[in-house]
């Protein structure tokens, strides 16, 4: 048996959804394994994703019939392999803690990507202690003059490598309205902070000042609205009054690595479906 496939979807929502796409799996030779399903009353929208089985005759079939129900019901959808690595591109920057750890968790296997390439503004030689496994390195630094023809350069090697997404693992550089449209909806970045608070520069000093009792860190996608982009996955810490911004630094790399990975991870298994300025999240 092939590996499983992915069905996504959302679509106006109406009575009989679930039963008439069960249904038409099981009339063409699909076995579900795993289904889930949310109905958003704000939007009136309805969302699901199912893992299936079906042998290769199935596949076609079901590839080939699936838009006639789609379309009937104004659907949205995605039909994707499971256990096909995606194609990936790392960014960063001078912090490489989030990096490392994607690294180690596509090594040991956690993460079903193939990173095609990582990009930095800083040159190899900051990450010397880790190992790239042979991907290709990319050094474009970055000014504001140069910063039309760089992320130029990013486009082209995300075209090159045909990658499904970037991931900015602390790339600390503003991406431009440009940019940010092309890559919408394939680009996730960390932020050191709980968003909606303490957006910007140096959150945790943002943090400190306000004598907060948590911190925390935001998986997001990227949209040309500064770290207001749809929320994939956050997490928090608990703190004192008498831990300074040092600390809450160090504290934050731990959540920031976790967060970021959760995140990817979602993405990666076809998890993560977007609902306007939200998301729709079926964890597993």
């Amino acid at each position: 048996m092939p590996d499983p496939l992915i069905l996504t979807l959302s679509c106006p929502d109406r009575p009989g959804i679930t039963a008439r796409v069960t249904s038409f799996l099981y009339e063409n030779g699909g076995n579900v394994l795993e289904a889930q399903q949310f109905n958003d009353r704000d939007t009136d929208r309805f969302f699901m994703r199912v893992e299936f089985d079906a042998d290769a005759a199935s596949r076609q079939v079901l590839r080939t019939r699936f838009g006639s129900l789609a379309n009937e019901f104004a659907m949205d959808f995605k039909l994707a392999s499971r256990d096909r690595p995606r194609r990936v591109i790392l960014m960063v920057s001078k912090f490489d803690h989030c990096l490392a750890d994607l690294l180690y968790r596509w090594r040991i296997g956690e993460l079903p990507m193939e990173p095609v390439a990582v990009i930095s503004n800083h040159p190899c030689e900051t990450y010397a202690h880790l190992d790239f496994a042979g991907i290709p390195f990319h050094h474009l630094p970055v000014t504001k003059e140069t910063k039309p023809d760089q992320e130029a350069q990013v486009r082209a090697i995300a075209e090159e490598t045909r990658a499904e997404l970037v991931v900015l693992a602390r790339y600390m550089q503003i991406l431009s309205d440009e940019q940010a449209a092309y890559f919408a909806g394939r680009c996730i970045n960390i932020h050191h902070s709980f968003l909606p608070g303490f957006k910007g520069a140096k959150p945790y000093h943002q943090a400190h000042a306000r004598g907060v009792k948590m911190i925390g860190a935001t998986a997001h996608y990227v949209t040309t609205d500064l770290d207001e982009g749809p929320i994939i996955h956050q997490d928090v810490e608990p703190i004192t009054h008498a831990d300074l911004p040092e600390e809450l630094v160090r504290k934050g790399r731990d959540i920031e690595r976790r967060v970021l990975a959760e995140a990817v991870r979602l993405h990666l298994e076809e998890r993560v479906l977007l609902n306007g300025a939200r998301t729709v999240v079926f964890r597993g």
